[in-house]
């Protein structure tokens, strides 16, 4: 365990993570990020398999980079069980730990005597936390589940890219989502816990998480009658609401969100009053009615100049903006920097590049601890358990 930790508010609570590709380890780096001890069980050899999706991190994963500093690993055959073998190495963390993660295939971990309702009976103040695709029942219970599937099946791609073509995500939202809320849901376990004494149980699924995350647009098509429209880097409902490219090829993203910003824009950015009053722009279901002519006069204004000028003028006007970065400016970003939110990690391949977590609390560093090789701790953990 990283020392950094011992005075995080997770310091002392031990997690046991039996775990792969992206769900459950975002959602116990989280942990890990926040002090808790986090021994990650590997599959003798290869470890992860998230470990094999690419090397262009100094030879490791970028997956695996960034989903498990500050963790501990073992790596374990489960279904070694003669005495003092692996099986028994994971029961007896299991008999110390405070929370068990998995996200194993459907009905693995049932067939390993890993379900739930086991391990709750048998250690009664154990939290128990499950990460599936699709649920522990229903028709899909047994359905193989990756990122790209579900975003599928929650109607994802079918309102993301252009109007000729439905487009995934970039990032594994579905992962990530499901991540989240095993994160939000062992937090509050454990303050549940506190206050019962007992351990419990609960599970994610992919689906239901993300599923969440589509609420706007299952509303507007339940109640609307129509989904939204495929709009690419353009907001579907609003307009002004997307790119437009400068003089000098840079891409500003605009905002408008209500009549009074749209006025703003109109006379103090592109010093054209008419268009506030022009009958085809008067509200914003006219302007994204005519989103195309809006947007062809805009750019023609943003013609001369560069992005940077069209920056300093929408700033000026109030006017909520930004700057399409590549992930080169992304690492770059001045607002990053000025804040102080990189970290180094340390990691088999060499040092690496990390962003502190997003909450921010006065007078606290979260762990950053290094990235662990397949089985680095396992002697140190079997010596631990006296094996």
């Amino acid at each position: 365990m990283p020392p950094s930790s011992a005075a995080l508010p997770l310091a002392g609570v031990t997690v046991v993570a039996l775990e792969q590709a992206v769900a459950a380890p975002f959602a116990t780096r989280q942990l890990a990020d926040l002090g808790a001890r986090v021994i990650k069980v590997e599959r003798p050899g290869e470890g992860d398999f998230a470990r094999a999706y690419d090397s262009v991190v100094h030879g490791q994963s970028s997956h695996f980079v960034w989903l498990n500093r500050s963790k501990e690993s073992i790596a374990l055959d489960l279904k070694d069980e003669k005495a003092g073998g692996d099986r028994e190495v994971l029961d007896r963390l299991l008999a110390r730990a405070d929370v068990f993660v998995q996200n194993l295939a459907p009905g693995a971990a049932d067939r390993l005597g890993l379900g739930a309702e086991e391990l709750t009976a048998r250690y009664p103040k154990l939290i128990v936390c499950g990460i599936s695709g699709y649920g522990s029942d229903g028709p899909y219970r047994d359905k193989k589940a990756y990122d790209l599937l579900v975003q599928c099946e929650t109607g994802l791609p079918s309102i993301t890219g252009g109007p000729d073509s439905p487009a995934k995500a970039g990032i594994a939202v579905a992962d990530i989502a499901a991540g989240m809320y095993a994160f939000t849901g062992v937090l509050t376990a454990l303050y549940e816990r506190q206050v019962t004494g007992r351990g419990g149980q609960f599970e994610v699924s992919m689906l239901e998480a993300l599923g969440e995350w589509m609420g706007f647009p299952f509303y507007w098509t339940e109640y609307g009658g129509v989904p939204p429209a495929r709009s690419g880097a353009r907001h579907a409902t609003i307009a002004p609401y997307g790119p437009f490219a400068a003089g000098d090829g840079g891409q500003v993203f605009l905002a408008i969100q209500n009549q009074r910003e749209w006025g703003l824009l109109c006379r103090e950015v592109l010093q054209r009053p008419e268009m506030e009053k022009d009958p085809r722009y008067a509200t914003n279901p006219d302007r994204v009615d005519n989103r195309t002519e809006l947007e062809a006069e805009i750019t023609a204004v943003f013609a001369d100049f560069t992005a940077n000028q069209v920056l300093a003028r929408v700033d000026d006007a109030g006017i909520a903006n930004a700057l399409l970065r590549d992930l080169a400016g992304f690492a770059d970003h001045p607002q990053l920097k000025a804040r102080n939110r990189w970290r180094e990690v340390a990691s088999p391949g060499g040092p690496l590049r990390a962003l502190i977590p997003p909450v921010t609390v006065p007078g606290r560093e979260p762990a950053m601890g290094p990235i662990p090789e397949v089985d680095e701790h396992g002697a140190a953990i079997r010596a631990e358990l006296g094996l």
